[in-house]
């Protein structure tokens, strides 16, 4: 098989070669590592429960919260400003994880992946006004 590289950088697919059993020796070591991470948490976890005494007492049960007594009921509402924080972090992080892959195969995309960059971005850029609108910059 050649090395032809295309818009992703892997080799294409030679289907007159036998192209399955390439593809299985491609992926064979990340199965691989898949089923030793799989063995080795299964395996942490058994040692834990095999190795591990548990004793439960009244004390040991009861919710911990810093080391001072529960004063507070569990459910209460909770500020929009956390709510508006947490998705400002989403749309940045998606922005950043989209905007680098594409600038990097810029040139292979042509013109439709510049046309859905603008969608994607106009898309960002109404999120962005939503929380702006909320309040979400205003840092009090």
């Amino acid at each position: 098989m050649t090395w032809r590289p295309g818009i992703t950088g892997l080799p294409a697919r030679d289907n007159r070669s036998g192209g399955d059993t390439l593809l299985l020796e491609q992926y064979l070591p990340a199965f691989i590592l898949f089923a030793v991470a799989l063995m080795t948490a299964a395996g942490l976890i058994a040692l834990s429960h095999l190795a591990g005494r548990v004793v439960g007492s009244r004390t040991k049960t009861y919710p911990y919260e810093c080391g001072s007594p529960l004063l507070d009921k569990g459910r209460k509402r909770i500020s929009i400003k956390f709510y508006l924080v947490a998705m400002m972090f989403i749309l940045f992080d998606i922005e950043i994880a989209f905007l680098y892959p594409w600038a990097v195969l810029f040139r292979g995309l042509g013109v439709p992946g510049f046309v859905e960059m603008l969608v994607f971005m106009t898309i960002l850029i109404v999120g962005y006004a939503f929380i702006w609108r909320r309040g979400a910059f205003d840092w009090e």
